[in-house]
């Protein structure tokens, strides 16, 4: 299977810049994978679709205030974007531009407040930088930093809440984990009403779920790796929906991946930790997933390729057709999908 199977033409003003704001007044198209039938509806009306007994699956990954500006002894402006804690204070980062940031270069941000020297270089540019500063990492962080928001957006954010699901907690993405930012912490509440059980987990996402594929053949592009944990509460949520018949719906590309990385072919939950690679794309079986809650992907990327794992790559893209030419809104901001 080719990288262009999955290519469609997206208006560039399809493009969300900015989030609603009602987070559940988003648009929602349903589709049935059994038969490949096409609803319009709104995201608040995703409680029509769910079941007693069903189980949300939700990542409840931060974004990291990741994308720090400072300057170089010399007086030039240096990007630093924090990709991965490595430990003792060392990240592995992107630096712009990557020509002034060898070994031992350093930058000041916020008049000194955090320092960074390249203390090595690893694959792809990237650099690992070593951060000294007062106080606590994270809280100077959040003074200095800025959302690291995806390329295509270009507006600015004014609430850095708004790509933050409201259920984040656990600090670690360099992106967020777009599909639960339609949900309010009132719509949360009627799930649960309804009887759905919500099982959290943790997948911190990675800039590479915006990098193209640049493999033609499937088989022979490589993910990149991110890390995942599932609590044992939610696991036990999760084994128990699946012994009581209900559905294990994933919120998210994150959450599936997470599943399907965590339980083995039995459906026995064989790595409650660790760091995954898993690339999803048609022909691939899955063992927990029974619904997908998601947005609207880019052309050519690995999540369209997930989707259509699911769903099928005729009906996906069929969908994806006619959600153009109902002018859905597309990616982080962007409207729904719920494949059933």
């Amino acid at each position: 299977m080719k990288k262009s199977d999955f290519y469609f033409h997206l208006p560039e003003e399809l493009i969300a810049q900015t989030p609603l704001e009602d987070r559940a007044a988003s648009r929602l198209l349903v589709l049935d994978r059994g038969k490949g039938d096409v609803e319009h509806r709104r995201f608040a009306d995703i409680l029509s679709y769910l079941n007693p007994g069903d189980c949300l699956v939700l990542n409840d990954s931060r974004v990291l205030p990741a994308r720090l500006i400072g300057t170089r002894p010399g007086g030039g402006a240096t990007e630093v974007l924090l990709l991965r804690d490595r430990g003792d204070d060392v990240w592995e980062c992107l630096v712009k531009p990557g020509r002034k940031m060898r070994m031992g270069a350093t930058v000041s941000f916020g008049d000194g407040k955090l320092v960074g020297c390249v203390v090595g270089e690893v694959e792809d540019g990237k650099r690992l930088v070593k951060f000294t500063y007062s106080g606590i990492f994270l809280e100077v962080l959040d003074e200095l930093g800025q959302m690291p928001l995806p390329p295509y957006i270009h507006e600015t954010l004014e609430n850095p809440e708004r790509y933050q699901t409201v259920y984040s907690k656990n600090i670690g993405s360099a992106a967020a984990p777009t599909a639960g930012l339609h949900f309010t912490e009132e719509l949360l509440d009627e799930v649960r009403a309804k009887g759905v059980k919500i099982a959290f987990v943790t997948l911190h996402v990675g800039l590479g779920t915006f990098r193209p594929v640049k493999a033609d053949e499937l088989s022979e592009h490589i993910m990149h790796s991110e890390y995942y944990e599932i609590p044992q509460e939610s696991a036990e949520l999760i084994a128990k929906t699946k012994t009581g018949g209900g559905r294990v719906i994933a919120v998210g590309t994150t959450s599936c991946r997470t599943l399907e990385s965590a339980y083995d072919e039995d459906g026995k939950l064989a790595r409650p930790s660790g760091w995954t690679d898993i690339f999803i794309y048609p022909g691939y079986r899955f063992k927990m997933l029974d619904a997908l809650i998601t947005n609207f992907h880019l052309p050519e990327s690995t999540l369209i390729m997930l989707v259509s794992a699911l769903a099928g790559r005729e009906r996906v893209l069929a969908a994806y057709h006619e959600a153009i030419s109902e002018h859905y809104r597309f990616f982080s901001f962007g409207d729904a999908m719920l494949i059933l």
